[in-house]
Order: structure tokens, then sequence, then C-alpha cells
């Protein structure tokens, strides 16, 4: 060592970041405070990775902001977990707890969860990941095991730490398969506690010949993984390529998370406010919706078009009277949620929505599902238009007077048996549609019938949208788009956004996951070019899958695209640029009354 801190300064100043992720390490609680083993830091620095010790606290209000500077988390071993947080009482065979670790550990877990940070746990790390996500522990390993299972091997050793001592069997396809590229490992052990149910979040990834769990991995793909064993003590090399993917991983984070911070992000199609009888407070995470402002801000999700969802239903005077109503009672109360919420903000046009980007802003903008909403008053349109609505979708579920469905109701299959009322767009319809250009709101056909999707483009004087359908070619439902829609659509300037309902993505429904999303994105690019698709979710009206269950992992979306190959100008388009192209040059070429609405 050359003590000379001048030269060290000379070597040193003024170094170029090389932006290596940055990994907090959970600290143990020991006589001096943290503590932190040596084989931790050593492992994910030698990964590429930037190590930071995250010293034991019952502090739990800093979380937010270190959560937002960390880049992935590895929870180190430890004393054993307090059973009460599982549920049960504790066991004569209990060792020691270590109560400054064990809520914000708990807590941790469920927030970096929910921000998509990957995590790794290890060890006591594992255990926690499991009870933190409704997973269940084994006070003692040999008091939880029954007569007729395996006989154990020994988990808790008396031999070095470095040193392998009994092997696992590796799950088929599961992460550890992948990195390793083989069906065994041998490990070492130092616990005798252990995960007894992985929960509904994870799924097992390796067992010990006696059955015990020895890791698990997310059920939807998601970056979080455990082990048992503790890799950090290994031989050097044995571990380094499970270090090595979880530091990729955390990089892959990292970059999607700066795409999200750089540039806007747009998802054309919500239903939320069907939801809005449960007297929703957007401010807070709430499971029973799919969309909410910290869902948005964890996904990296700047602005949603949240429509007012009319189902089909009769066409009395007094029903398209009703339905005109109920369009304006979910406008009244999406703005009255909106205004009510810090943080978010309505918005009507592409600069302001860009405007509350730059200013922090969440931008929620109104849009209606299914024209039905205008009756057969032409003056709705306005009506609609002058309240800030951006889009109609022609149709739903069922022909209206406007057009045809792509999916007939019963009582329209048996009055038409071609299945076609208007063979597309009725004369009125096409009345609808001059006067959504006129008025500068985007016309809709996703849910129209093929006919009607050609009948729209032929009529509109400015490009037309799909809000949310998906490939044709990929999934055979008529809510799809075919190759020669998508063709068409682009040619004409408009825009397809890909949608993630279950049933659109798979013909298996309930088979249908992120894969499948991913697939029909690049399909629909392949076919109509990378400046003619977007996102359009669906989110809350029945949409999302596993990988992509809400709006907070949209970030897997994003991550998922960047292996893909798809630059920040490729994705800066899909997700939302050539969206508000098409709502630009719609309100542009409005008429000089409707030009100036929300300045």
């Amino acid at each position: 060592m050359n003590y000379d801190i001048e030269d060290l300064y000379r070597r040193h100043a003024g170094r170029e970041s090389t932006h290596r992720p940055l990994i907090g390490i959970t600290g143990n609680f020991g006589e001096r405070g943290c503590e932190l083993a040596e084989g931790y830091y050593r492992s994910i620095s030698a990964a590429g990775g930037i190590p930071m010790a995250l010293p034991p606290t019952t502090a739990m209000d800093d979380l937010p902001d270190l959560l937002e500077r960390l880049d992935g988390i590895v929870l180190s071993g430890g004393a054993d977990l307090n059973p009460l947080w599982v549920g049960e009482e504790p066991t004569p065979q209990l060792g020691s707890i270590n109560p400054v670790r064990d809520a914000r550990e708990l807590l941790l877990v469920r927030l970096a969860s929910d921000r998509q940070i990957p995590l790794l746990g290890i060890c006591r790390g594992m255990q926690v990941m499991a009870a933190a996500m409704g997973g269940t522990v084994d006070q003692d390993i040999a008091v939880a095991r029954t007569t007729d299972a395996p006989a154990l091997v020994k988990h808790s050793q008396d031999a070095p730490r470095h040193e392998a001592t009994h092997s696992v069997q590796l799950a088929e396809g599961s992460w550890l398969t992948q990195i390793f590229g083989q069906e065994h490992l041998y490990v070492n052990s130092f616990h005798h506690q252990a995960v007894r149910t992985c929960g509904p979040m994870f799924r097992p990834a390796a067992w010990a010949t006696d059955g015990v769990v020895e890791a698990m991995e997310a059920a939807d793909g998601r970056s979080l993984w455990a082990v048992q064993w503790h890799p950090e003590c290994m031989e050097t090399g044995t571990m380094a390529p499970l270090f090595r993917h979880f530091v990729d991983e955390a990089r892959n984070y990292r970059r999607a998370r700066t795409f999200h911070e750089r540039h806007l992000t747009l998802d054309s199609h919500c239903d939320t406010p069907m939801f809005f009888h449960l007297e929703l407070d957007f401010a807070q995470r709430d499971p029973r919706i799919l969309v909410d402002l910290p869902k948005m801000r964890e996904g990296g999700l700047d602005a949603s078009i949240m429509v007012a969802y009319l189902p089909q239903r009769g066409r009395t005077d007094a029903e398209l009277l009703a339905a005109s109503g109920r369009a304006d009672a979910l406008l009244d109360r999406l703005n009255t949620m909106v205004t009510a919420c810090p943080g978010a903000a309505m918005a009507y046009t592409p600069a302001q929505i860009r405007a509350h980007k730059t200013s922090g802003l969440r931008s929620i903008i109104p849009g209606i599902e299914n024209a039905y909403a205008f009756g057969k008053d032409l003056t709705r349109v306005a009506h609609f238009r002058r309240r800030g609505v951006v889009y109609a979708t022609l149709c739903h579920n069922g022909h209206n007077d406007i057009c045809d469905s792509a999916r007939p109701s019963p009582a329209d299959q048996h009055a038409f048996p071609t299945g076609s009322e208007h063979e597309g767009l009725s004369a009125f319809g096409r009345t609808v549609v001059h006067e959504m250009n006129r008025t500068g709101m985007m016309i809709d056909l996703s849910h129209g019938a093929e006919s009607s999707f050609y009948a729209a483009i032929d009529a509109s004087a400015v490009p037309i949208v799909c809000s949310h359908s998906s490939a044709r070619a990929l999934c055979d439902h008529p809510r799809n788009l075919t190759d020669h829609q998508l063709r068409t659509l682009a040619a004409s300037g408009g825009v397809a956004q890909c949608t993630f309902y279950k049933g659109f993505l798979n013909a298996e429904a309930d088979r249908a996951n992120l894969d499948d999303a991913v697939a029909h994105l690049l399909h629909m690019i392949s076919v109509a070019g990378i400046d003619h698709v977007g996102i359009g979710t669906d989110f809350d009206g029945d949409g999302g899958v596993p990988g992509l269950a809400d709006a907070s992992q949209l970030l897997h979306l994003t991550r998922r695209l960047q292996a893909e190959g798809l630059t920040d100008g490729d994705l800066a388009k899909v997700w939302g640029g050539n969206f508000l192209r098409v709502m630009q040059s719609a309100q542009d070429a409005a008429a000089t009354e409707f030009q100036n609405l929300f300045l």
C-alpha cells in the first residue's frame, strides 16, 4: 500500500461513472450494532454491483426514499424469524430472534416487490420473503416433520461455511437451472428453520433430498428469488453465476426505471371508473383495483385514459337517455376522484399530459367506451368533447345505432342472421364519425366489427385508433386485429394499442402471461411498424395476466422489450408517442370552436 492520498486522488479523481447497479444488503444486528459478513459484499462487488449495507433498525419512514435509490436488495442470514409474524406461537425449539430486523425487513420485501426491485433472499432472507408474501415458516424442521416424511439431512452444519455439505434437486426450468445448466447443486446449510409453504407469490425452485424447500422464485416471473443455503460463503467462483445473474437483473431494472423517468408513458385504456361505487381513494394503494396512484408510480406509468364504460342495452328513447346520463355521472365522479388526489390531475391534450410529466403529476384522461352514450343525438358528441373526452369507442359487445360490433349480442344474432345490422357503419354512424372529426374526438374501433373498422377509416378525415386490441394472428378472437387490419391502420396513420386481456392473448386464456403479451406486441410492431403500435392494458376491465397483473408491474414489460432489442426511441413511441401523435392530429383538425377548449 502506498500511503499517499495525493497519488490516490490523481488516479481516481474525474473518473467517469460506469453506472454499476447499487445493491443494498440487510445487515445483521450484533453486539456492536450492524454486522455484515464479508462474503455478501465481496460477492456483489465481484459480480459487478456496488454493495451498500442497510443497517438494522426499527425505522420505517425512510424506506420509500431508500427504495428510490436501490437497484436490488439482498436479504442476509441471521437470527430466527419471530413466529408471531406468521400467526404462530413459539415452540421450545425456537432460537434467538431479532426484533430490530423483523418488522423492517418484512415491510421492505413488500414495498420492494410493489416496485419490482430485484430481491435475493439468503437463508433467513428466504424465510422473511416467504413470510412477507403469505407463506409459512417451520420454527424447527425436525419438530415439523411427519412420521412418514423422508429422513432429514443435516441442515445445521458444523462444517466450515465454504464447504458443500448436501445436495439439492433443482426444479425443471427454474431460474437456478437456467443459471447453472444442471439439475443438482452441492450446497452448504446453517439453519433449523425453513420455509414450509412458499405462499401464493412464490413457487419452489429447489429441494433437499428430504423434501425441505431449498430455493424459491416468483410464480409470475418477477425478479424475486431466494435460497436457503449461503452462496456467499461457498468456494470462490462456485456460486458466482448466481450473483452475476442477480446483479444483471438489477442493472436491467435500473435501465427500465431510467427509461420511465425520462420518457412519457401512457396507457390508452383503463376501466377503473367501473369501480367508483366502492368509494375508492385513488391516492391509496387499493387491492380492489389494478390502477391507482401508488401503482402508477411503482410501475412508472405517467398517464392513463380512464373510460366511462357503458354496457350495450336497449335502444328506446328512455334507455338512450339513461345511457348518456350514466356516462355523464361516471365522468363527474372521475373528475371528483382526481381533483381530491394530490399527485394526479385531469388532462385533455397532449401538451397538458407532457406538462404534467415535467411537473411530476400523473395524468388521468377521460374517454368513453361505447358511443351508445351518444344515443341518436348528434349534439352529445360536442357535449362530451367539451367535457374533455379524448376518444369514444364506437360500440361495445352488441350492435348499436352507430355500427356493428365484433361480438354481436344473442339478440343481434337472432334479429340479423348474417350477424350484421349495418354492414359496418350506419348512416347515422357516418355522421357521428364526421362530428367526432369536427370536435377533435378520436375514433376508437376496438370492439368494432371488421366491416365497421374499414368503414370508419374510409369515413374519417383523420387517423383512427384501436385503444385495446391484440393480434388475431396469434389468438384468433374477433376482438383482435388481423394483419390486414394492422397494415391498413398503419397506412392511414392510425395506431393499434396492444391489450392484456387473457382471452385476447392466448386461446387457452388461463395460460396467458407476460410472454404472450410481449409476443403480441412484437408481432403488431413487425406488421404495422414501430410508428403505429402502443399499449392499452384494459386494466380493471378484466385485463392483466401474470407478470402484468396491475399498473405497478408495467416495468416488467419495458424490461422485456428492452431485452428484445427495442431502443429508448422505439419504446418512447410504443409507450405513448404514437398515440399522442394521433390525438394531436385529431385535435388539430377540429373546427375552430374546439381548438382552444383546454388551453
